[in-house]
């Protein structure tokens, strides 16, 4: 199983994918987390990555790009992965795609997980008075979910088009919402 998680900041992607990793045995793939490992590890993309990184400048999309298509030639990606994290726009989609033909993988499913932003800022809310996370105040949360809409709903689009987009209420306990996932994938067998 290969699949995409997409949803708003505070709609669950993270906490899901971690259940997911477990029922369906894959990898989960943060492409924030394979920069810092691969920063840490020395490669060469990864020290390419800390020069721009140190710059302050965003790393490039074909650098993202080098690192997934070496994590994809891992053997513990061969029953699949969850991509979290990427695409974030559209021409990261149509790369994503095409390096997925090129390694000759059959991509399953982007996951959209749905959440009205007025419950994400209420949740976010609450996380950022039990953490204490400044970038979770109401005002940061909008800009968030601002930029994420204007930079996923192409992406969304995208895996709408291709037939390969599976929309999720994200509403609800943590158990609801990943039976509502495992359904949607046709994965509940293996949830007993």
């Amino acid at each position: 199983m290969r699949l995409v998680l997409l949803g708003a900041p505070g709609s669950g992607k993270g906490t899901q994918a971690a259940r997911l990793k477990e029922h369906l045995q894959v990898p989960h793939i943060s492409t924030g987390d394979l920069l810092r490992a691969e920063v840490a590890a020395g490669t060469p993309l990864g020290l390419e990555a800390k020069a721009i990184m140190a710059r302050g400048d965003l790393v490039s999309d074909d650098i993202l790009l080098g690192m997934l298509e070496e994590r994809f030639s891992r053997e513990d990606t061969r029953a699949g992965f969850i991509l979290d994290g990427y695409p974030r726009n559209l021409s990261q989609a149509a790369a994503l795609d095409a390096l997925l033909k090129k390694l000759g993988v059959q991509f399953d499913a982007a996951v959209q997980l749905e959440v009205d932003n007025e419950q994400i800022i209420a949740r976010l809310a609450g996380r950022a008075q039990a953490e204490g996370r400044a970038d979770d105040s109401p005002e940061s949360v909008r800009h968030r979910l601002d930029v994420y809409d204007r930079q996923t709903a192409p992406v969304i689009a995208f895996y709408r088009d291709h037939d390969q987009l599976t929309v999720v209420d994200g509403v609800g306990s943590l158990d609801e919402v990943f039976a509502r996932i495992v359904k949607a994938i046709g994965r509940e067998q293996a949830a007993a």
